[in-house]
């Protein structure tokens, strides 16, 4: 019984982490996407390009691509 609570509780403190992430940043390189059919990987993977080091020109460039 133990076991079966705390599978429960991992599986939804993951469903909750994954569900509260800000996708505002991706809207604002590229706004008319929808990324509400984007995987976390995908997610993640648009995030680190907006809060990488590059300019901010070729970070929209790559988002957008991305999203094409």
């Amino acid at each position: 019984m133990k076991t079966l609570i705390a599978t429960t509780a991992l599986v939804l403190t993951a469903f909750s982490a994954s569900a509260m992430v800000d996708t505002s940043a991706i809207q604002q390189y590229a706004p008319n996407a929808d990324v509400s059919a984007l995987t976390d990987a995908e997610v993640n993977t648009l995030l680190s390009v907006i809060h990488s080091g590059d300019s901010e020109g070729e970070k929209r460039a790559v988002v957008q691509a991305f999203l094409k």
